[in-house]
């Protein structure tokens, strides 16, 4: 699945999605007003989703959103979203482990996997 697949199916259930590249009216160069609008964001968002990719992974600022994430929110709302490029890489840090994450069970559905392992259709959530 893609990112805008993603987007598109969490949109579809009704989600109202965020993504802070999108935001017509963040600066051209990242700066305070940057931080600012990410924060505010994250604090008013229900959840908080973290797309590993390899480009998030090397951001200086994706590390900054989920550390503050992760002292603004409900750790049950903050989720992962783990991915593997074309070569079979997963991206990802060890400190991500520390959230649930959305991924795809044995017969290829998407789900939300708590810290115990435990999934539920991510239709649901």
């Amino acid at each position: 699945m893609t990112t805008t697949g993603l987007q598109q199916m969490l949109i579809e259930q009704g989600w109202d999605i965020y993504i802070d590249w999108q935001d017509q009216k963040m600066p051209e160069r990242p700066d305070a007003e940057t931080a600012r609008r990410i924060k505010n964001a994250i604090v008013h968002a229900n959840w908080f989703l973290f797309l590993a990719t390899e480009n998030s992974m090397s951001s200086r600022w994706c590390p900054w959103e989920i550390g503050y994430a992760d002292g603004k929110k409900n750790l049950n709302n903050i989720v992962i979203v783990p991915t593997v490029d074309s070569s079979g890489r997963h991206h990802g840090n060890e400190y991500l482990q520390l959230y649930s994450r959305i991924d795809t069970t044995p017969n290829g559905a998407l789900a939300l996997y708590d810290l115990q392992g435990h999934s539920r259709w991510l239709r649901n959530i």
